[in-house]
Protein backbone atom coordinates (compact mmCIF):
# COMPACT_ATOMS: atom_id res chain seq x y z
CA UNK A 1 0.00 0.00 0.00
CA UNK A 2 0.99 3.65 -0.36
CA UNK A 3 2.02 5.45 2.82
CA UNK A 4 -0.90 7.64 3.97
CA UNK A 5 -1.55 8.52 7.61
CA UNK A 6 -2.74 11.95 8.72
CA UNK A 7 -4.69 11.31 11.91
CA UNK A 8 -5.29 8.92 14.81
CA UNK A 9 -8.76 7.57 13.94
CA UNK A 10 -9.42 7.12 10.20
CA UNK A 11 -10.01 3.49 9.10
CA UNK A 12 -6.70 1.70 9.62
CA UNK A 13 -5.44 -0.32 6.67
CA UNK A 14 -1.78 -1.03 7.45
CA UNK A 15 0.26 -0.85 10.64
CA UNK A 16 3.66 -1.88 11.97
CA UNK A 17 3.61 -3.75 15.30
CA UNK A 18 6.78 -3.76 17.41
CA UNK A 19 9.01 -6.63 18.45
CA UNK A 20 10.27 -7.55 21.93
CA UNK A 21 12.65 -10.31 20.82
CA UNK A 22 15.77 -10.45 23.03
CA UNK A 23 14.60 -7.70 25.37
CA UNK A 24 16.62 -8.79 28.39
CA UNK A 25 17.28 -5.69 30.51
CA UNK A 26 16.91 -1.95 31.08
CA UNK A 27 20.10 0.09 31.29
CA UNK A 28 20.08 2.77 33.97
CA UNK A 29 21.99 5.80 32.67
CA UNK A 30 21.33 9.51 32.21
CA UNK A 31 19.07 9.43 29.16
CA UNK A 32 17.03 6.44 30.35
CA UNK A 33 16.33 7.85 33.78
CA UNK A 34 15.50 11.30 32.43
CA UNK A 35 13.06 9.75 29.99
CA UNK A 36 11.17 7.83 32.69
CA UNK A 37 11.61 10.29 35.54
CA UNK A 38 8.05 11.63 35.48
CA UNK A 39 6.35 8.52 36.81
CA UNK A 40 5.12 10.08 40.04
CA UNK A 41 3.25 12.90 38.34
CA UNK A 42 -0.54 12.42 38.55
CA UNK A 43 -0.03 8.94 39.97
CA UNK A 44 -1.50 7.33 43.07
CA UNK A 45 1.32 4.90 43.77
CA UNK A 46 4.94 5.73 44.44
CA UNK A 47 7.83 4.12 42.61
CA UNK A 48 11.48 3.64 43.50
CA UNK A 49 13.37 6.91 43.31
CA UNK A 50 15.58 7.11 40.22
CA UNK A 51 19.17 8.25 40.47
CA UNK A 52 20.48 9.63 37.19
CA UNK A 53 23.87 8.55 35.89
CA UNK A 54 25.94 9.74 32.98
CA UNK A 55 27.09 7.66 30.05
CA UNK A 56 30.43 7.05 31.77
CA UNK A 57 28.84 6.22 35.11
CA UNK A 58 26.64 3.39 33.84
CA UNK A 59 25.01 1.17 36.40
CA UNK A 60 24.52 -2.57 36.09
CA UNK A 61 21.54 -3.25 33.77
CA UNK A 62 18.23 -4.01 35.46
CA UNK A 63 17.36 -7.52 34.20
CA UNK A 64 13.92 -8.47 32.88
CA UNK A 65 12.64 -11.83 34.04
CA UNK A 66 12.24 -14.39 31.28
CA UNK A 67 8.61 -15.05 32.21
CA UNK A 68 7.67 -11.41 31.69
CA UNK A 69 9.28 -11.34 28.26
CA UNK A 70 7.59 -14.58 27.20
CA UNK A 71 4.20 -13.28 28.31
CA UNK A 72 4.83 -9.96 26.57
CA UNK A 73 5.60 -11.78 23.33
CA UNK A 74 2.38 -13.77 23.68
CA UNK A 75 0.45 -10.55 24.15
CA UNK A 76 2.10 -8.89 21.13
CA UNK A 77 1.01 -11.81 18.98
CA UNK A 78 -2.49 -11.31 20.38
CA UNK A 79 -2.37 -7.65 19.26
CA UNK A 80 -1.30 -8.77 15.78
CA UNK A 81 -4.12 -11.31 15.59
CA UNK A 82 -6.71 -8.80 16.79
CA UNK A 83 -5.67 -6.28 14.13
CA UNK A 84 -5.63 -8.89 11.39
CA UNK A 85 -9.07 -10.02 12.51
CA UNK A 86 -10.27 -6.47 11.89
CA UNK A 87 -8.91 -6.56 8.35
CA UNK A 88 -5.72 -4.59 9.05
CA UNK A 89 -2.50 -5.57 7.27
CA UNK A 90 0.27 -5.98 9.87
CA UNK A 91 3.96 -5.45 9.15
CA UNK A 92 6.82 -6.26 11.53
CA UNK A 93 10.32 -4.81 12.06
CA UNK A 94 13.50 -6.84 11.93
CA UNK A 95 14.23 -8.56 15.23
CA UNK A 96 17.11 -7.73 17.53
CA UNK A 97 19.77 -10.41 17.19
CA UNK A 98 20.87 -11.97 20.45
CA UNK A 99 24.48 -11.17 19.61
CA UNK A 100 23.84 -7.42 19.31
CA UNK A 101 24.48 -6.02 22.76
CA UNK A 102 25.74 -2.46 22.43
CA UNK A 103 25.42 0.70 20.36
CA UNK A 104 28.54 2.86 20.29
CA UNK A 105 29.14 6.34 18.87
CA UNK A 106 32.09 8.72 19.34
CA UNK A 107 30.19 10.34 22.23
CA UNK A 108 28.62 7.42 24.16
CA UNK A 109 27.94 3.71 24.36
CA UNK A 110 24.74 2.02 25.52
CA UNK A 111 22.99 -1.33 25.52
CA UNK A 112 20.65 -1.97 22.57
CA UNK A 113 16.93 -2.60 23.04
CA UNK A 114 14.58 -4.10 20.44
CA UNK A 115 12.12 -2.04 18.33
CA UNK A 116 9.11 -2.40 20.63
CA UNK A 117 7.64 1.10 21.15
CA UNK A 118 7.66 2.04 17.48
CA UNK A 119 5.59 5.20 17.95
CA UNK A 120 8.49 6.96 19.64
CA UNK A 121 11.21 7.35 17.04
CA UNK A 122 9.13 7.82 13.90
CA UNK A 123 6.50 10.36 12.93
CA UNK A 124 4.25 9.53 9.97
CA UNK A 125 2.76 12.68 8.42
CA UNK A 126 0.71 11.98 5.32
CA UNK A 127 3.05 10.44 2.75
CA UNK A 128 6.23 11.17 4.71
CA UNK A 129 8.28 9.06 7.12
CA UNK A 130 10.16 11.28 9.57
CA UNK A 131 12.71 9.58 11.82
CA UNK A 132 12.88 11.76 14.92
CA UNK A 133 16.03 12.51 16.98
CA UNK A 134 16.04 9.97 19.86
CA UNK A 135 15.93 10.85 23.54
CA UNK A 136 17.30 7.55 24.90
CA UNK A 137 20.82 6.45 23.98
CA UNK A 138 20.00 2.74 23.83
CA UNK A 139 17.42 3.52 21.12
CA UNK A 140 19.74 5.59 18.94
CA UNK A 141 19.60 3.26 15.93
CA UNK A 142 16.18 1.75 16.63
CA UNK A 143 14.68 2.85 13.33
CA UNK A 144 17.30 0.75 11.54
CA UNK A 145 15.15 -2.26 12.40
CA UNK A 146 12.41 -0.70 10.26
CA UNK A 147 14.63 -0.22 7.20
CA UNK A 148 13.05 -3.00 5.07
CA UNK A 149 9.57 -1.58 5.70
CA UNK A 150 10.60 2.03 5.09
CA UNK A 151 12.50 1.01 1.95
CA UNK A 152 9.36 -0.54 0.51
CA UNK A 153 7.23 2.53 1.26
CA UNK A 154 9.93 4.69 -0.31
CA UNK A 155 9.94 2.55 -3.45
CA UNK A 156 6.19 3.08 -3.68
CA UNK A 157 6.60 6.86 -3.57
CA UNK A 158 6.77 7.87 0.09
CA UNK A 159 9.01 10.68 1.30
CA UNK A 160 11.63 9.59 3.84
CA UNK A 161 13.36 12.09 6.09
CA UNK A 162 15.77 11.69 9.00
CA UNK A 163 15.95 14.58 11.44
CA UNK A 164 19.41 15.66 12.67
CA UNK A 165 20.91 13.05 15.00
CA UNK A 166 22.08 14.34 18.39
CA UNK A 167 25.54 13.62 19.75
CA UNK A 168 23.89 12.91 23.14
CA UNK A 169 26.66 13.84 25.53
CA UNK A 170 25.53 14.70 29.07
CA UNK A 171 25.60 18.38 28.11
CA UNK A 172 23.11 17.73 25.31
CA UNK A 173 20.23 17.27 27.76
CA UNK A 174 18.14 20.09 29.17
CA UNK A 175 17.66 19.01 32.81
CA UNK A 176 15.43 21.93 33.82
CA UNK A 177 12.14 20.05 33.61
CA UNK A 178 13.39 17.19 35.76
CA UNK A 179 14.93 19.62 38.25
CA UNK A 180 11.86 21.86 38.48
CA UNK A 181 10.52 22.17 42.02
CA UNK A 182 7.03 22.69 40.61
CA UNK A 183 7.20 19.46 38.68
CA UNK A 184 8.67 17.30 41.41
CA UNK A 185 9.11 13.72 40.31
CA UNK A 186 11.43 10.98 41.45
CA UNK A 187 14.65 11.92 39.71
CA UNK A 188 17.77 13.02 41.55
CA UNK A 189 19.39 15.07 38.79
CA UNK A 190 23.15 14.95 38.62
CA UNK A 191 24.84 18.20 39.58
CA UNK A 192 28.06 17.62 37.65
CA UNK A 193 27.37 16.11 34.20
CA UNK A 194 30.28 14.31 32.60
CA UNK A 195 32.22 16.62 30.28
CA UNK A 196 32.97 15.45 26.74
CA UNK A 197 35.07 16.77 23.85
CA UNK A 198 31.87 16.44 21.80
CA UNK A 199 29.80 18.83 23.93
CA UNK A 200 27.82 21.26 21.75
CA UNK A 201 25.12 22.33 24.18
CA UNK A 202 21.45 21.44 23.97
CA UNK A 203 20.45 19.40 20.92
CA UNK A 204 17.25 18.29 19.21
CA UNK A 205 15.62 15.33 20.94
CA UNK A 206 11.97 14.57 20.29
CA UNK A 207 9.62 11.59 19.89
CA UNK A 208 6.72 11.06 17.55
CA UNK A 209 4.60 10.19 20.59
CA UNK A 210 4.83 13.84 21.65
CA UNK A 211 2.50 14.66 18.76
CA UNK A 212 -1.24 14.38 18.28
CA UNK A 213 -2.04 14.24 14.56
CA UNK A 214 -5.25 15.92 13.43
CA UNK A 215 -5.11 16.08 9.64
CA UNK A 216 -3.12 19.18 8.75
CA UNK A 217 -2.88 20.14 12.42
CA UNK A 218 -0.24 18.72 14.77
CA UNK A 219 -0.32 19.23 18.53
CA UNK A 220 3.30 19.07 19.77
CA UNK A 221 4.22 18.85 23.44
CA UNK A 222 7.32 20.79 24.53
CA UNK A 223 8.86 20.41 27.99
CA UNK A 224 12.55 21.03 27.35
CA UNK A 225 14.87 23.03 25.14
CA UNK A 226 15.61 19.74 23.34
CA UNK A 227 11.95 19.44 22.34
CA UNK A 228 11.71 23.10 21.34
CA UNK A 229 14.66 22.82 18.96
CA UNK A 230 13.12 19.79 17.28
CA UNK A 231 9.75 21.50 16.87
CA UNK A 232 11.53 24.52 15.34
CA UNK A 233 12.99 22.11 12.79
CA UNK A 234 9.60 20.49 12.13
CA UNK A 235 7.92 23.85 11.59
CA UNK A 236 10.46 24.86 8.97
CA UNK A 237 10.42 21.46 7.29
CA UNK A 238 6.60 21.22 7.17
CA UNK A 239 5.86 24.85 6.33
CA UNK A 240 2.90 25.13 3.98
CA UNK A 241 1.85 21.50 4.47
CA UNK A 242 1.05 21.20 8.18
CA UNK A 243 0.33 23.55 11.08
CA UNK A 244 2.03 22.90 14.39
CA UNK A 245 0.31 23.97 17.61
CA UNK A 246 2.70 24.01 20.57
CA UNK A 247 1.56 22.95 24.02
CA UNK A 248 3.92 23.28 26.96
CA UNK A 249 4.55 20.73 29.70
CA UNK A 250 1.36 18.78 29.23
CA UNK A 251 3.65 15.92 30.28
CA UNK A 252 7.37 15.28 30.46
CA UNK A 253 7.41 14.11 26.84
CA UNK A 254 4.80 11.74 25.38
CA UNK A 255 1.16 12.78 25.40
CA UNK A 256 -0.58 9.58 24.29
CA UNK A 257 -1.34 8.60 27.88
CA UNK A 258 -2.66 12.11 28.51
CA UNK A 259 -4.81 12.76 25.45
CA UNK A 260 -5.78 10.81 22.34
CA UNK A 261 -8.12 11.76 19.49
CA UNK A 262 -10.66 8.94 19.05
CA UNK A 263 -12.57 10.59 16.18
CA UNK A 264 -13.22 14.14 14.94
CA UNK A 265 -14.72 16.06 17.84
CA UNK A 266 -13.91 13.50 20.56
CA UNK A 267 -10.83 13.24 22.79
CA UNK A 268 -9.95 10.66 25.42
CA UNK A 269 -8.20 12.48 28.28
CA UNK A 270 -6.61 11.55 31.57
CA UNK A 271 -8.48 14.27 33.45
CA UNK A 272 -10.35 17.49 32.80
CA UNK A 273 -7.24 19.59 33.51
CA UNK A 274 -5.72 18.40 30.23
CA UNK A 275 -7.98 20.90 28.45
CA UNK A 276 -6.08 23.78 30.08
CA UNK A 277 -2.99 22.90 28.02
CA UNK A 278 -4.68 22.46 24.65
CA UNK A 279 -5.25 25.04 21.90
CA UNK A 280 -8.51 26.91 22.38
CA UNK A 281 -10.13 25.42 19.28
CA UNK A 282 -9.41 21.88 20.53
CA UNK A 283 -11.03 22.61 23.90
CA UNK A 284 -14.37 22.70 22.06
CA UNK A 285 -14.15 18.97 21.37
CA UNK A 286 -16.01 16.51 23.59
CA UNK A 287 -13.69 15.07 26.23
CA UNK A 288 -14.15 11.55 27.50
CA UNK A 289 -12.40 11.38 30.87
CA UNK A 290 -10.81 8.00 31.45
CA UNK A 291 -11.82 6.37 34.76
CA UNK A 292 -9.16 6.15 37.42
CA UNK A 293 -7.16 2.92 37.01
CA UNK A 294 -7.75 0.19 39.56
CA UNK A 295 -4.63 -1.00 41.36
CA UNK A 296 -5.67 -4.63 40.93
CA UNK A 297 -5.67 -4.16 37.14
CA UNK A 298 -1.89 -4.64 37.16
CA UNK A 299 0.31 -7.63 37.96
CA UNK A 300 2.11 -7.51 41.27
CA UNK A 301 5.85 -7.10 40.84
CA UNK A 302 8.83 -7.72 43.05
CA UNK A 303 11.16 -5.05 44.41
CA UNK A 304 13.78 -5.70 41.74
CA UNK A 305 11.30 -5.28 38.86
CA UNK A 306 11.70 -1.81 37.35
CA UNK A 307 8.30 -0.18 36.77
CA UNK A 308 8.53 2.40 33.99
CA UNK A 309 5.06 3.87 33.47
CA UNK A 310 2.29 5.44 35.45
CA UNK A 311 -0.94 3.51 36.14
CA UNK A 312 -2.57 5.57 33.37
CA UNK A 313 -0.76 3.63 30.65
CA UNK A 314 -3.99 1.89 29.59
CA UNK A 315 -5.35 5.18 28.28
CA UNK A 316 -2.87 4.38 25.48
CA UNK A 317 -5.50 2.84 23.21
CA UNK A 318 -5.39 2.35 19.43
CA UNK A 319 -8.23 3.51 17.19
CA UNK A 320 -8.89 1.20 14.24
CA UNK A 321 -11.69 3.42 12.90
CA UNK A 322 -13.76 6.36 14.16
CA UNK A 323 -15.98 3.92 16.06
CA UNK A 324 -13.66 0.99 16.91
CA UNK A 325 -10.92 1.02 19.57
CA UNK A 326 -8.45 -1.57 20.88
CA UNK A 327 -8.45 -1.45 24.70
CA UNK A 328 -6.64 -3.53 27.30
CA UNK A 329 -8.99 -6.25 28.50
CA UNK A 330 -7.77 -5.58 32.06
CA UNK A 331 -9.66 -2.26 32.06
CA UNK A 332 -13.41 -3.00 32.29
CA UNK A 333 -14.16 0.51 33.57
CA UNK A 334 -12.51 2.12 30.54
CA UNK A 335 -14.27 -0.36 28.23
CA UNK A 336 -17.66 0.56 29.70
CA UNK A 337 -16.89 4.27 29.47
CA UNK A 338 -16.07 4.02 25.77
CA UNK A 339 -19.06 1.78 25.05
CA UNK A 340 -21.30 4.38 26.67
CA UNK A 341 -19.87 6.81 24.11
CA UNK A 342 -21.01 4.42 21.31
CA UNK A 343 -17.57 3.02 20.53
CA UNK A 344 -17.09 -0.62 19.61
CA UNK A 345 -14.38 -1.85 21.96
CA UNK A 346 -12.09 -4.74 21.06
CA UNK A 347 -10.57 -6.06 24.31
CA UNK A 348 -7.01 -7.34 23.91
CA UNK A 349 -4.68 -8.76 26.57
CA UNK A 350 -1.61 -6.74 27.54
CA UNK A 351 -0.20 -7.70 30.93
CA UNK A 352 3.22 -6.12 31.44
CA UNK A 353 2.74 -2.67 29.93
CA UNK A 354 4.20 -0.99 33.02
CA UNK A 355 7.46 -2.95 32.75
CA UNK A 356 7.97 -2.31 29.03
CA UNK A 357 6.84 1.30 28.84
CA UNK A 358 4.00 1.17 26.35
CA UNK A 359 0.40 0.41 25.46
CA UNK A 360 -1.27 -0.37 22.14
CA UNK A 361 -0.64 3.11 20.71
CA UNK A 362 3.05 2.93 21.69
CA UNK A 363 3.59 -0.54 20.25
CA UNK A 364 2.20 0.38 16.83
CA UNK A 365 3.01 2.75 13.98
CA UNK A 366 0.05 3.31 11.69
CA UNK A 367 1.29 3.78 8.15
CA UNK A 368 -1.90 3.59 6.08
CA UNK A 369 -5.23 5.13 7.05
CA UNK A 370 -8.03 6.30 4.79
CA UNK A 371 -8.05 9.92 6.02
CA UNK A 372 -6.51 12.90 4.30
CA UNK A 373 -5.11 16.35 5.13
CA UNK A 374 -8.32 17.80 6.55
CA UNK A 375 -8.58 20.97 8.65
CA UNK A 376 -9.93 20.06 12.07
CA UNK A 377 -8.91 23.17 14.01
CA UNK A 378 -9.80 26.80 13.42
Amino acid sequence: MLLNSYDEWSPLKEVIVGSATNYISHERELSFDLFFHDNLIRSEWAYPRLSVRSGEGRQEPSPIKKRYLEELQEDIEGIVQALQGLGVSVLRPMELDAGTSEVRTPAFSASVVPPLNLRDNTLILGDEIIETPPMVRSRYFETQFLTPVFNEYFRRGARWTVMPRPLMTDASFDLSYAASATVGGPTEVIEDPERSPYDVGFEMMFDGAQCLRLGRDIIANISTANHALAVDWLERHLEGRFRIHRVHRLSDSHIDSMVLALRPGTLLVRDKEVADFLPESLRKWDMVVAPAPAENAFPQYEDDDLVLTSPFIDLNVLSVSPDTVLVNEACPELIRTLEQQKFTVVPVRHRHRRLFGGGFHCFTLDTVREGGPEDYLD
